[in-house]
């Protein structure tokens, strides 16, 4: 019961925040610490309890599972299962849950209850999708993030919130509804094929899927997650949702949603349709090269600091997405890593963004500079996160971009390459943002307060997390080893990129 627990907590400790509300305000925040706690409690017990080990001679898949039947004449159950990848997916959504509780602590002073409720089913939807191996229950956890995140940017947003809750509302919605119509063409070819109408996913697996139905079935997953990852030309929502948000729901957005999109392709396009997702793989790469290089010029051309900070998004999650679709070992450690280390470095990015904006009502660079000698504490942690952003050596965001550029280049050089000058032109908008906000004459103002104690407690953890991960990854890639191996023992034989004049066959 300990992984229907660690949803469970969420979704009640959100109902007692907006019932609490009613009576005082501190309340909501104290029960939406204390119910992160708890489960953060849970899933770190989890970690202790199942030490790293080889399942390669066992045939096991998962450390821990829970299955109970649901609708059994559907063949839909509440099938819910972890491994090393779902693990640390779950550290990061508990750890940032609760940085977005502590830095809303004093911003959101409004309908404090339901902005609480809306937060905590927002987690409790993404754990649900780190979970579900039953496709039905996926979906259902899937939208169950959407209508609570809409409502924490319409409501808690700024000046343009209701065009960019509803954008982004129809671009998840509408890509999540073919999602949808390809689960269900899944469960009834598998059916037709077995005789056994099932949504579980370790049944669905290795499903013979006649002709162009396969690729079909493919893009319908894969219009879910590249939109919610985003890849480009699917990511125009971003930058407004982003910008629009509140601090925790850009916080969320960037350190969560987005891995969803990964996770989705690593856990299911690829795993049920290895050979329609090596055809689309060279389209695939490309795209993610045009969103590094595009996301990279675009940041460096915006003067809204969280407008900047969501291009940069874009960028780094192209890395993910052309690891996803090399499919290489190593490659895909470099992945874990980057989904891990751009959660906590974008996200602390978008808690100084918000933090700023609340001191002087601006977000536009222009009107900044020559803040550093107002605020010295927090133009010291902006620049610790932007040489983070840039991938500095030492940091985590480095680790994960050079494994993916070095597992991609066993597959493709040209690709890697091409992906490489994403990090150059990083260097230049992440120090170009610090220099403007903080360097400079800027517009007079009476004193800014700088980062309280709580903030700087915030910064710090997420600054040790940081350097820890660039230094000593090894934990985290021992942790994701297994699932990883697990997930390309599925495709075994029949993820093969196709070579041409671009791409190359590894070994």
């Amino acid at each position: 019961m300990i992984l229907a627990w660690i949803i469970i907590i969420p979704l009640t400790g959100g109902l007692a925040a907006w019932y609490s509300g009613r009576i005082n305000r501190a309340w909501p925040r104290w029960i939406s610490l204390i119910s992160l706690m708890l489960t953060f409690v849970l899933v770190l017990g989890l970690w202790v309890r199942n030490p790293v080990r080889d399942f390669s001679n066992s045939g096991a898949t998962w450390l821990i599972e829970f299955d109970r039947e649901w609708i059994p004449q559907l063949g839909i159950s509440l099938h819910l299962a972890l491994d090393g990848l779902s693990l640390l997916l779950l550290l990061l959504t508990v750890f940032l849950g609760i940085m977005s509780v502590g830095i809303s602590w004093t911003e959101i002073r409004e309908r404090v209850g339901f902005f609480h409720f809306n937060l905590l089913w927002i987690l409790a939807g993404v754990m649900g999708v780190f979970l579900a191996i039953d496709l039905f229950l996926f979906y259902f956890f899937w939208e169950l993030m959407l209508v609570p995140m809409y409502f924490l940017i319409a409501l808690w947003g700024h000046e343009n919130r209701r065009y960019a809750s509803i954008k982004f509302f129809l671009f998840t919605q509408l890509s999540g509804l073919l999602m949808l119509i390809a689960i269900l063409g899944l469960y009834f070819i598998h059916g037709r094929a077995t005789g056994i109408y099932t949504f579980d996913y370790m049944k669905l697996l290795g499903t013979s899927i006649p002709g162009p139905a396969a690729m079909w079935l493919m893009l319908g997953f894969l219009a879910a997650f590249a939109v919610k990852l985003p890849a480009v030309p699917l990511h125009t929502w971003l930058p407004d949702a982003h910008t629009e948000a509140p601090t925790a729901g850009s916080v969320i957005l960037a350190g969560l949603l987005l891995k969803t999109g990964a996770y989705g392709l690593m856990r299911f396009a690829v795993p049920l349709f290895p050979g329609a997702a090596s055809d689309v793989a060279p389209i695939a790469m490309a795209l993610a090269v045009a969103g590094i290089i595009y996301g990279a010029v675009l940041a460096f051309s915006q003067t809204d600091i969280k407008r900047l900070i969501a291009y940069t998004s874009i960028s780094h999650m192209g890395f993910v997405l052309l690891g996803i679709f090399a499919w290489d070992r190593i490659a895909l450690q470099g992945v874990v890593m980057q989904m891990i280390c751009h959660g906590i470095g974008t996200g602390a990015l978008f808690m100084i963004a918000g933090a700023l904006q609340e001191r002087i009502h601006t977000r536009d660079m222009e009107q900044m500079g020559g803040l550093w000698s107002k605020v010295p504490r927090m133009g010291a942690v902006m620049l610790f996160f932007a040489l983070a952003s840039l991938g500095l050596p030492g940091l985590g965001n480095f680790v994960g971009e050079f494994l993916v550029l070095f597992g991609t280049y066993r597959v493709t050089i040209v690709m890697t390459v091409l992906a490489t000058a994403g990090i150059v032109i990083a260097t230049v908008y992440a120090l170009w943002m610090v220099q403007r906000a903080f360097h400079g004459e800027g517009r007079e103002m009476r004193s800014v307060p700088d980062f309280s104690l709580r903030e700087m407690a915030l910064m710090s953890v997420m600054i040790v997390l940081l350097v820890w991960l660039g230094l000593y990854p090894q934990p985290v890639f021992d942790r994701g080893r297994e699932a990883l191996n697990n997930l390309q023992k599925s495709t075994a034989g029949t993820f093969r990129v196709v070579p041409d004049n671009v791409l190359r066959v590894s070994k």
